[in-house]
């Protein structure tokens, strides 16, 4: 089977497609035939290998696997003897920590959920690890609450479309921080109101917020500070360097005034209810993924200089079967 893999950390110019063996399920997994496959930033670091922090459980000097990618969608081969929720011919999505950028791939029973007929397979394999971290993120540590003001800072990105989504359902008011060319696109996923950060400072305009969301990690404690509503919740989904994350999880406790709560979310765990859950809304329609290009496995160093280089909107895909 073909795969993209890496050996060696640097740019994406050393992802390769080489031939490697198919795998074999074990009694707890499920073998899938890969139809297509996603780009996170999860994926990006472990291909730079930044911070130089990921290598402590990736390998130090070299990755200790060549495999690449943690999001996909696709058709059930095989199952294991153990295996009771799903079958040869069922379509499925979910996420492994590493090989999802080939012709098929080994997961655990617990790592899928069954797609939606009418969920492309492009728009299955966008969603687990952007929107369980959204989901996690808002409704677990955030505790989001119909009528509360939302802003979500990176609201154009993987995460930050389906949290402006999931924001919606959940029935918040919810503002957008992105730039001028993408203000359309995050209004026409619910954003209720959209600021351009390169025109507008957020953090200046007088306005306050039950919870910030914030994805871009570009703003320093002080800034959300002013913003961040007396009873409110500011929760950091990701960081942009070491000193940022060190400053928010440092200073967030301390600064926080009696009834706000200033912090970062733990890493998304992957939660077969959660992602039955996530099936659920695609399903329905409330939550539709921003793809914004698709690529064939071929292409995957290409894939990923274009989500290094042009601040993807939403998701780019890397297309496989």
């Amino acid at each position: 089977m073909k795969a993209s893999v890496r050996y060696k950390y640097g740019s994406p110019d050393g992802v390769q497609l080489v031939d490697m063996e198919k795998p074999t399920p074990n009694e707890s997994e499920v073998l899938v035939k890969v139809h297509a496959a996603s780009i996170n930033s999860y994926d990006w670091r472990f291909v730079r290998a930044v911070p130089f922090l990921v290598r402590t459980s990736v390998g130090l000097f070299k990755p200790q696997d060549p495999g690449l990618g943690a999001d996909f969608s696709g058709i059930v081969e095989a199952v294991g003897s153990k295996v009771t929720m799903f079958k040869p011919g069922d379509e499925v999505f979910g996420e492994v920590r590493s090989g999802a950028y080939t012709e098929y791939v080994c997961a655990p029973e617990d790592a899928l959920a069954h797609k939606p007929n009418n969920v492309s397979f492009e728009e299955a394999a966008a969603a687990p690890m952007a929107a369980l971290t959204a989901l996690q993120g808002l409704r677990d540590t955030g505790k989001i609450q119909s009528g509360q003001k939302v802003l979500i800072n990176g609201a154009s990105g993987g995460v930050g479309t389906f949290a402006v989504m999931i924001a919606k359902y959940y029935g918040a008011e919810v503002t957008g921080v992105c730039s001028t060319r993408n203000m359309d696109m995050v209004r026409s996923i619910g954003a209720d109101h959209v600021i351009d950060y390169t025109k507008e400072d957020f953090t200046k305009n007088g306005k306050q917020y039950d919870l910030i969301y914030d994805v871009a990690a570009s703003r320093s404690i002080f800034d959300y500070k002013r913003v961040l509503a007396p009873n409110g919740k500011f929760v950091m989904a990701g960081f942009s360097t070491m000193p940022h994350m060190i400053h928010i999880l440092s200073l967030g406790s301390l600064l926080a005034s009696k009834g706000q709560q200033i912090g970062m979310m733990n890493t998304a765990e992957v939660k077969s209810d959660d992602l039955a859950f996530i099936a659920e809304l695609l399903g329905s329609r409330k939550v539709v993924p921003v793809i914004d290009k698709v690529y064939p496995l071929s292409e995957t160093a290409k894939a990923l200089w274009h989500f290094e280089k042009e601040h993807a909107r939403g998701k780019i895909i890397i297309k496989v079967a």
